[in-house]
C-alpha cells in the first residue's frame, strides 16, 4: 500500500505541477509579464514549491539507487516536515483560498491535484509508510524555517513585482497589521500541525513496536 501511495503521489504529483506549468506561464505572459517574470511568478506560490518538495520526496525514495538519489530528501526529517506543510497547503486552500477565486477548465484540475489530492496522497502514505518514530521535537524548529524564508521572500519581492502570490499577504491592500496577523495565524497554524506531527509519528511507532516483536 505504501509503494502504491508514493507511485501515485508522485505520478499525480508531476502531471500536476508540469500542467499547472504548461497552462500558467502563456496564460502570465498574456496578463504582461515576461518569461522570466512568469517562471518566478509560478515559482513563487507555496503550493507549488510544496508540491515539488513532495515529488522529490517520492523520487529519491522510488529510485534505483535508493538513498544515494538527494538523500535529504529521503530523511525522515524532511519527510516529516513535507507531510506537515503540505497538510499546511490543504488545509489554506480548503478553508481560505478556495472561496476567493473560481478557475476553470485545467486551471481547477491542476487546482484540485496540486491542493487537495496530492496533499492527501502524500499524507496517507507518510503515516503508513513514512513515519518511523525518529522524529524530535528539535525537528520543529527546522520545519520551520521554509514557512518563515517563505514569507520573508513573498513579502520582499511584493514591492518589485508589485504582486503578491496569495491576497492576505498584500500590504498595500490589507495594511502592515493585517498580513502580521495573517502570518501570524498560519504560522501559528503550522506550529499547531507540526506538534500533532510528532505526537503522530511516535504514537505510529509504538502501534508497530508489538507486531515487530
Amino acid at each position: 500500500m505504501g509503494r502504491f501511495l508514493q507511485i501515485a503521489g508522485l505520478v499525480i504529483g508531476l502531471a500536476g505541477l508540469v500542467l499547472q506549468f504548461c497552462i500558467t506561464i502563456p496564460a502570465s505572459m498574456e496578463a504582461g509579464r515576461s518569461l522570466l517574470g512568469s517562471i518566478v511568478f509560478l515559482f513563487s506560490f507555496f503550493t507549488i514549491l510544496t508540491n515539488i518538495g513532495a515529488v522529490l520526496v517520492h523520487t529519491s525514495l522510488l529510485s534505483p539507487s535508493g538513498y544515494a538519489w538527494l538523500p535529504a530528501f529521503a530523511g525522515r526529517r524532511i519527510r516529516a516536515g513535507v507531510a506537515v506543510s503540505i497538510t499546511l497547503v490543504f488545509i489554506i486552500y480548503a478553508t481560505v483560498l478556495a472561496q476567493l477565486w473560481q478557475p476553470q477548465g485545467l486551471f481547477l484540475l491542476c487546482d484540485v491535484l496540486l491542493h487537495y489530492v496530492t496533499p492527501v496522497l502524500f499524507v496517507l502514505w507518510w503515516l503508513i509508510s513514512g513515519a518511523d518514530g525518529r522524529t524530535r521535537w528539535s525537528d520543529i524548529s527546522w520545519w520551520v524555517l521554509y514557512p518563515i524564508a517563505y514569507l520573508i521572500y513573498a513579502l520582499a519581492r511584493a514591492p518589485l513585482a508589485g504582486e503578491v502570490p496569495y491576497p492576505f499577504l498584500d500590504v498595500a491592500k490589507n495594511g502592515a497589521a493585517s498580513v502580521a496577523i495573517s502570518a501570524l495565524a498560519i504560522t501559528g497554524l503550522f506550529l499547531v500541525l507540526c506538534v500533532v506531527a510528532v505526537l503522530a509519528d511516535h504514537g505510529i511507532a509504538r502501534t508497530r513496536a508489538p507486531k515487530l516483536r
